[in-house]
């Protein structure tokens, strides 16, 4: 059963929190409670997987491939994880942080529905699964963003859900093509089914829609106008869980589909992801560079790292595989980071607009150091975590000859530097402009999400300063991916 806590440890906490609605003082204790217990759930099933292998549970009485499967291997059972420390740390910073407050009833039950998904999502092992609990993620993000209540949230929620039905409807039509085509939905079972000569000319359609419905939800180019144009109305802590976890979860998808479950994935459509990446990369961070407000950076910020994940997956080898799982680890923190930074930022200055603050490093000087860890760590500078993802990408790149999009990736590092910079810059290092909002104030720390940052930071800083164990896992992780590519 440990397989299924990642699931049933948040749904009992988010019925517990929604049933407590008027009783605030006790719904954030149990709402804390049950994010303490599904990270220890979490190192549990990490433990058991390290020692004992992949661990999988049949749910509805049916034998395999027919049955409901969830499984827990090296690479998900990390992710998991993964998102156990960011869920805890996003819900130890909605404490006392007032732009939360009047939703707050609403709240908890969504983060706790939100990351019951998202482990689902990493768990899941057949198509049909992956699609129901996907398609729960997002409904819990929908409820997020109408939190607020204002226009602002209505029109940004409307502009995620137009794009999300689309990659719906997308995806449930590809799934249901590829079970016509081979009568299974089991990752184990489309594993044997992909490699029939039978299915050679009909599964790559069915799978290039597939790829398109991901990229979708991804935020890859062109179809990321939604996130930036969504994202910024999210409350700052909500916004590190959404902008940490929902478009990477929609990226390990991918890798975990065309490196693992088609692992035969046609070579015109790894060239043609390849290229993508690349566009995906500029187009996110010239975004970034170009806007004033934190948070639209970092979420075009969000974009331009996807491309990196998917330049990975387009190299199609278990090395680029493992440097990809690597760099997914690496992002999911950083940019949770960022976000919770960006949010106390706010806390200080009291607005987002770079032009409008400034003087934050003599208020808050931790705070400054912090973001440069984070920031440093999203261009990869460095010994940061950061520097290792895109070192082992880069290094894949060129060894298969890929120089050009070895060295596009460089290039967007340097642009990536110039938007970080911009931040230092305008926000923490000059001095508070006459025209802004009232100026630091140090005593407007909300204390929960500043502890927040800081575990989030050392766990940044463990992995850029000893990354040889999560190398290797990856590596184990990922060994046996694209092991049937095509040449």
């Amino acid at each position: 059963m440990l397989v299924l806590s990642p699931l049933l440890v948040p749904l009992l906490t988010a019925l517990l929190t929604a049933l407590l609605a008027r009783q605030p003082v006790l719904r954030r204790g149990v709402s804390l409670l049950g994010a303490a217990a599904l990270l220890a759930c979490a190192v549990l099933l990490l433990f058991d997987v390290v020692r004992d292998g992949r661990q999988s549970v049949a749910l509805g009485n049916w034998p395999l491939p027919y049955a409901i499967e969830f499984a827990a291997d090296a690479l998900s059972a990390a992710l998991v994880l993964l998102a156990a420390s960011v869920g805890a740390g996003v819900l130890l910073a909605t404490l006392r942080w007032g732009e939360t407050a009047e939703a707050e009833a609403g709240l908890h039950p969504l983060l706790h529905g939100l990351l019951a998904a998202t482990g689902a999502v990493f768990l899941a092992a057949d198509l049909f699964n992956l699609y129901v609990w996907f398609e729960l993620m997002l409904i819990s993000v929908l409820g997020l963003l109408v939190l607020g209540g204002k226009r602002r949230h209505g029109e940004a929620a409307f502009k995620y859900f137009a794009v999300s039905m689309l990659g719906t409807l997308l995806m449930l039509g590809a799934i249901g093509m590829i079970y016509g085509a081979t009568g299974h939905l089991n990752f184990g079972a489309l594993r044997v089914a992909s490699v029939e000569p039978a299915l050679a000319g009909a599964l790559p359609a069915y799978l290039g829609l597939l790829v398109l419905a991901f990229l979708l939800k991804a935020g890859a180019f062109p179809l990321f106008a939604w996130l930036p144009a969504s994202y910024h109305t999210l409350p700052a802590p909500v916004l590190a869980l959404v902008g940490g976890l929902l478009t990477k979860v929609a990226a390990y998808v991918l890798l975990r589909l065309l490196g693992d479950v088609f692992a035969a994935t046609p070579g015109i459509l790894l060239e043609a992801l390849g290229w993508l990446a690349l566009v995906t990369m500029l187009s996110g961070v010239l975004g970034a560079a170009y806007h004033w407000d934190v948070r639209r950076i970092l979420a075009f910020h969000i974009v331009s790292q996807i491309g990196y994940l998917l330049l990975g997956i387009a190299l199609a080898t278990p090395a680029a595989a493992a440097a990809t799982a690597y760099f997914l680890f690496h992002n999911i923190l950083v940019k949770a980071n960022l976000f919770l930074i960006a949010g106390l930022m706010f806390a200080a200055a009291g607005h987002y607009d770079l032009r409008r603050i400034g003087g934050l490093y003599p208020a808050w000087p931790l705070l400054a150091l912090l973001f440069l860890l984070s920031a440093f760590s999203l261009v990869g500078v460095p010994p940061t975590s950061g520097f290792w993802g895109k070192f082992m990408l880069l290094r894949e790149a060129f060894e298969q000859g890929r120089y050009l999009w070895g060295g596009t990736a460089l290039a967007v590092g340097l642009l990536t530097l110039y938007s970080m910079s911009k931040i230092w810059l305008e926000g923490f290092w000059k001095p508070q402009p006459h025209d802004g909002p009232a100026g630091p104030r140090p005593a407007a720390r909300p204390s929960a999400a500043y502890a927040a940052v800081v575990v989030l930071s050392v766990l940044i800083l463990a992995m850029g300063m000893f990354p040889e164990p999560v190398i290797r896992h990856v590596e184990q992780a990922t060994a046996g991916f694209w092991s049937g590519a095509l040449e």
